[in-house]
C-alpha cells in the first residue's frame, strides 16, 4: 500500500495516570499491538508521534515530536503530515486496541487522489483512526496556529473542501473505535 502510518501516543493519559502506550492488554503493551497491526498493512513508512521519543520505539519506526505547545493529536498530525513520502497518512491512536487489520484495509481501499477517509459513528467523526491526504497538512498547520484545536472542527472543514470522504461505521464495526481511557476498560473482552 502506498501510504504512510502514524501511531499517535502523545496524550497525557490524565485519567490513567500513566503512559497508556505501555499498558498491557492481551499480554502485549498497547504500542506493540498497534505497531504489529500497522506493519501488517505494509505502509511505506511508520511514525510514532509523541511529546518525547519513547524508549520502546523500535528501529525502523521514525519519531515525530509534537510541536510545542502540544495541542493533542492536532500537534502530532501537523508535525507528521509534512514528513511523509507518500500521498496519504493513516493515523491511529494508541488507545484503540480493538482496531482490526481488515477494517483499516477497507479504509485504505477507499482513498482517492488528494482525498482521505474519515469514519463516522452517527454524527461524530472518528479522526484518530482515519486517513489524511498529504495536502491536508496546510489545514492542520493553520488550525494549530488558530484558536480552535478540535479535530472535529478541522475534519468538518476537510470534508467540506473535498479533502476527506466520510464512511459510515456499521454497528458491528463500532467496537474497533472503543477507547481505553480507564483501567476498567482492560477487564473487558
Amino acid at each position: 500500500m502506498n501510504i504512510s502510518a502514524v501511531l499517535l501516543v502523545g496524550g497525557e493519559s490524565r485519567r490513567m495516570g500513566q503512559d497508556k502506550a505501555t499498558l498491557i492488554f492481551r499480554d502485549k503493551p498497547l504500542w506493540q499491538i498497534h505497531l504489529d497491526l500497522l506493519w501488517k498493512l505494509e505502509p511505506e513508512e511508520i511514525f510514532v508521534s509523541a511529546r518525547t521519543d519513547p524508549a520502546w520505539r523500535p528501529a525502523g519506526v521514525q519519531f515525530v515530536s509534537d510541536e510545542p505547545p502540544s495541542r493533542g493529536p492536532l500537534s502530532g498530525l501537523s508535525a507528521t503530515l509534512p514528513r511523509i513520502r507518500t500521498d496519504h497518512l493513516l493515523a491511529l491512536a494508541v488507545d484503540m486496541p480493538l482496531m482490526s487489520e481488515n477494517y483499516l484495509r477497507s479504509l485504505c481501499n477507499l482513498i482517492d487522489l488528494g482525498c482521505g477517509v474519515l469514519p463516522m459513528i452517527g454524527d461524530r467523526a472518528e479522526p484518530l483512526a482515519a486517513i489524511y491526504p498529504k495536502g491536508a497538512g496546510i489545514d492542520f498547520i493553520a488550525a494549530l496556529s488558530g484558536s480552535d484545536f478540535s479535530l472535529q472542527s478541522l475534519t468538518k472543514k476537510l470534508v467540506e473542501t473535498g479533502k476527506l470522504n466520510l464512511v459510515n461505521v456499521l454497528e458491528e464495526e463500532g467496537k474497533f473505535f472503543r477507547n481505553f481511557n480507564d483501567f476498567s476498560d482492560f477487564d473487558g473482552p
